[in-house]
């Protein structure tokens, strides 16, 4: 036994401990997810602060630093027993973002440089910076993306419709969350605690997501744990400043306050990787019946059996309880602006659950099979008004094929089914399906010329009774002229199933009534852009700017239309028939340009990180009656979003910004006096008086006490600007943010 444990002993001591932390050679900003390799004989990855940690043998060794985007780095050891060496490592970019890899445009990962299509990438650093609640907070700060009441708009093409329908596809993990019945997007459902990388793909994206994606796509990219063990926990509490119009906050007693905390805990354990993450918030609105409470929870299991090379495959699940209360139309313009309307306070209980397992397997010829399964169930129950009660159950599997050719030919072919239940008195009970074939082919020539090709062919039935095929295309070319200079073209056909809340809800909020439109059909169109992205280097600074001008045109758009809808031509109408219908508007047009920065490295001595983009838009309404008022109702012509982040030590400064113009059209019914009513009183007056559009600005502060341990104060809407989003929704003021964040 005694020679034994010495024969242990000495076998331990042979081992040689090398560590250390990885960073960005301009910005000394720890790197983590470097793969630190050792020959042909595996390696691992750097932390989320940047280290590594290696047990070698004695002996000569070639350790190699690999990450995306970055020179890689090789150095060699000659090690001796029991030796412990702290090997930190600097690496140099090349061209700074342009190597970043995305996974939205073909289905696989490729260059960003590389892609054919306008693609905007969002990483958790700023998500986290801003104390994102809801993604929807975080989005607004996108070039060319507007969320409109919780409606997704890519360059205009989406305008206002009251959660029913979405123009623009959100995938988790790369799998659709769109809820059944009215494809609407959840907001505060998605994980935020929890992102790698948040990929906006602009242009219609249906060849490869099919309905849905007429606008675009939203992929939210979940993350692994690193080699090490981690935990992250945020907590975060606010106050809502008093307006600048004091008349607005009369009724408060004391300022609103909101709360919260965010908690993720990773780990590897041999062979599995965990991810556990929890959401916990409370906001009790800054104004009168506009509240939010939610706890969410969320789990992501991977196994990859060393026994079974080549296959992958693990479970994600999210869990949400809420309590909310939406803000609809206000009393008046005045001091009624942040009063609800007591007919339109609808409490809202409700919850939200997915669970999707998923299998990835590699075969022996290096072909990749990718099985992606989801379960989606959500309920939510009115408490003042039981008839508005509903829920729905839908089922989601899709199976990939993609093949990668010798001579850099990438083959994708997959396979969709859908199938979906609902119950609500709101709109009926139904159930519909979807079944879709599509595949893709990139190709790159002469290591300079990437070529994108792909079709889909997708199958939609509701009820078994309304039924309807259409087959999609889309084509892209990017050409690389010099080493960092890219154009691009791209061309997509997109279409949209009408939801079953678009089709058959009828109901009421207050005086507003809601109609279903049966006859409502598919919208239909295309988006083609060109576009141009120039990587550059001054001194120790770096980054790309990115040009783009883009053409859409829509056929059947659908548009959620607020007027007078008699039940019969030949009878008075009243205030019955007054409220919003889904309605095919005919055709449409949408033209702009679209240019953008981003950028990150030394000004001076000082780490300076910064993103912008300008957004001009001319949205048509190809069948107005009139040539002077043509334009798409809720749009904005123009548009500008940054932000900036500069360190000094262990401060560092952030200031972000959000322009848009005037919104020129909404629904003349809103500002007009139907049958002796004014559905939102004052409206037209403020709209007159506020008619120039509005700059917001934020700013944070944060001190990093630790490389762990950070505390943050935010000011959001840091001059107080009283601005508007749908019409009668004045948006919040002034509001401050304490927040702690702590890595462990």
């Amino acid at each position: 036994m005694i020679i034994l444990l010495i024969l242990i002993g000495n076998s331990y001591s042979q081992q040689a401990h090398i560590h250390g932390i990885i960073s960005d050679s301009i910005t000394n900003e720890s790197l983590p997810g470097v793969n630190v390799l050792l020959g042909n004989s595996g390696g691992v990855s750097s932390n989320s602060n940047g280290y590594y940690y290696l047990e070698l043998e004695s002996g000569e060794h070639d350790i190699t630093f690999s990450f995306l985007g970055y020179k890689t780095k090789t150095i060699s050891l000659n090690l001796n027993n029991n030796d412990s060496i702290d090997l930190n490592v600097s690496l140099a970019n090349t061209s700074f973002l342009l190597d970043m890899a995305v996974v939205s445009a073909g289905k696989y990962e490729q260059k960003i440089s590389d892609v054919t299509v306008s693609i905007e990438v969002m990483k958790p650093s700023f998500i986290q910076n801003i104390n994102t609640t809801n993604m929807e907070d975080a989005l607004q700060y996108v070039p060319g993306l507007d969320i409109l009441d919780g409606q997704a708009s890519i360059r205009g093409g989406g305008g206002y419709s009251y959660g029913a329908g979405s123009r623009v596809m959100v995938l988790i993990d790369d799998i659709p969350i769109l809820a059944e019945g009215t494809e609407d997007i959840n907001w505060n459902f998605l994980p935020v605690e929890n992102i790698d990388q948040v990929e906006i793909l602009k242009g219609a994206s249906s060849a490869l997501y099919g309905s849905s994606a007429l606008n675009g796509v939203i992929n939210i990219r979940t993350g692994y744990p690193d080699i090490e063990p981690s935990t992250s926990v945020s907590l975060y509490a606010g106050i809502y400043d008093k307006p600048q119009r004091k008349e607005l906050s009369w009724w408060w007693d004391t300022n609103p306050l909101f709360s919260g905390v965010n908690f993720t805990h990773s780990r590897k354990i041999k062979e599995f990787d965990f991810v556990v993450g929890a959401n916990a918030l409370s906001n009790a609105g800054y104004r009168t019946k506009n509240y939010d409470k939610q706890i969410r929870a969320n789990v992501k299991f991977r196994h990859r059996p060393s026994k079974l090379k080549g296959l992958s495959y693990g479970i994600n699940a999210n869990l949400q309880w809420q309590q909310t209360s939406d803000f609809f139309i206000w009393m008046n313009a005045d001091s009624g602006a942040f009063i609800q309307n007591p007919l339109t306070v609808t409490p809202t209980t409700g919850h939200r659950f997915n669970i999707n397992p998923w299998l990835s397997y590699y075969d022996k010829y290096n072909n990749k099979h990718l099985l992606l399964i989801r379960y989606y169930d959500l309920s939510n129950g009115f408490d003042n008004n039981p008839d508005k009660n509903n829920a729905s159950k839908s089922y989601y599997g899709e199976y990939q094929f993609q093949k990668q050719f010798n001579n850099g030919l990438n083959w994708i072919v997959g396979f969709v089914g859908k199938y979906g239940t609902t119950v609500a008195n709101l709109y009926g009970d139904h159930h519909g399906s979807n079944i879709a074939a599509f595949t893709q082919l990139d190709y790159k020539f002469f290591d300079r010329l990437s070529v994108s090709l792909g079709i889909r062919w997708e199958h939609h039935s509701l009820d078994d009774t309304e039924k309807e095929s259409g087959t999609v295309f889309r084509a892209g070319a990017n050409y690389q002229v010099a080493e960092n200079t890219f154009i691009r073209a791209s061309f997509g056909q997109g279409y949209r199933f009408p939801s079953i809340a678009e089709k058959y809800t009828a109901t009421n909020i207050g005086s507003i009534n809601i109609f279903p439109n049966p006859d409502l059909k598919s919208e239909k169109g295309w988006s083609s852009e060109i576009g141009l992205k120039q990587g550059f280097t001054i001194n120790n600074w770096s980054g790309f700017i990115d040009f783009a001008a883009f053409l859409s045109e829509y056929d059947n758009m659908i548009e959620f239309m607020f007027g007078v809808y008699s039940s019969d031509s030949l009878s008075l109408p009243t205030l019955d028939d007054i409220g919003f219908k889904s309605q095919n508007i005919g055709s449409a047009r949408i033209t702009g340009i679209e240019l953008g920065i981003s950028g990150a490295g030394l000004i001076g001595k000082l780490p300076v990180s910064i993103f912008a983009g300008y957004t001009y838009m001319n949205p048509i309404d190809l069948s107005s009656d009139t040539l002077s008022n043509n334009i798409l109702k809720y749009r904005y012509r123009h548009s500008f979003k940054s932000d900036i982040e500069i360190q000094v030590h262990k401060l560092s400064f952030g200031i972000s910004t959000i322009y848009r113009s005037f919104m020129e059209r909404i629904d003349s019914a809103f500002e007009e006096t139907i049958l002796g009513t004014q559905i939102f009183p004052g409206l037209k007056e403020y709209r007159e008086k506020h008619d120039s559009g509005y700059v917001v600005f934020d700013f944070r502060v944060s001190y990093n006490f630790t490389p762990s341990a950070k505390l943050s104060f935010i000011a959001k809407n840091m001059f107080n600007k009283e601005y508007m989003g749908r019409p009668g929704d004045i948006q919040p003021p002034r509001n401050f943010t304490l927040q702690f964040l702590l890595d462990l």
